[in-house]
């Protein structure tokens, strides 16, 4: 391969199988639910919107409804794709879709085997103040709150 510079290079890109999905459920009064895990490779504990992988070959939709059934037990009438985004574009093609799911209601979660998962509901507003605070850093869910608060602020 030749760089933009005209010098030679090495490129690698690292394919998934998967596309990163997330959800967003936010039920009338404002409320939404969190998930909490340990994420082993930064070794630490994370809360995050529901989220997960869906084959590249499935409807990226019904991997979110699939998702957040698993994670929180939640089925929704209302869904709307609020955002795409490349996830580590610089070594990756992985793509990201947030969805925002709305008219809510409740289930019995269903979680990997591989998962220990824990689940908050929280108001929005104390989401998007976590977020400012830094206490939630993953990636999509930051993406996906940040995007919601400007949709309601109308922008």
């Amino acid at each position: 391969m030749v760089s933009p510079g005209g010098s030679p290079g090495i490129y690698g890109v690292v394919h998934f199988k998967n596309r990163a999905i997330g959800v967003i459920p936010l039920d009338e009064a404002g409320y939404t639910y969190l998930v909490g895990q340990y994420r082993y490779p930064l070794q630490l504990y994370s809360w995050e919107i529901p989220e997960g992988g869906g084959p590249l070959d499935e409807d990226p939709l019904e991997a979110a409804k699939r998702e957040l059934r698993e994670e929180t037990g939640l089925e929704a009438d209302g869904w709307e794709q609020i955002l795409t985004l490349h996830l580590s574009n610089s070594v990756t093609d992985e793509v990201g879709i947030i969805y925002l799911a709305r008219g809510l209601h409740p289930g019995q979660p269903q979680p990997e085997d591989t998962e220990a998962l824990h689940v908050r509901r929280v108001h929005f507003d104390e989401v998007y103040g976590m977020v400012l605070r830094g206490e939630i850093t993953d990636g999509l869910t930051v993406a996906a709150v940040l995007r919601l608060k400007l949709r309601l602020l109308g922008q």
